[in-house]
């Protein structure tokens, strides 16, 4: 592995374990909406082959699906 690649590497890592610190003081119905998001997003992105407007609005309506289960 190069240089660059080993960066972007830990770059990548660290982001991502920010982002988990940020959901700890998260209710159940916040992180079920957060990941709700995640999922329409990637569904989203998926069935529309990788539209800017699919990904947005898969993330909308998981967002919304992820925050009305944990009702």
């Amino acid at each position: 592995m190069n240089t660059i690649q080993r960066l972007t590497v830990n770059a990548m890592a660290a982001c991502m374990l920010l982002g988990l610190a940020g959901c700890a003081g998260m209710s159940t119905q916040d992180k079920n909406t957060a990941i709700g998001a995640g999922v329409g997003a990637v569904g989203g992105s998926v069935m529309t082959g990788g539209s800017a407007a699919g990904t947005v609005g898969g993330a909308a309506v998981g967002g919304v699906i992820g925050h009305e289960i944990s009702k």
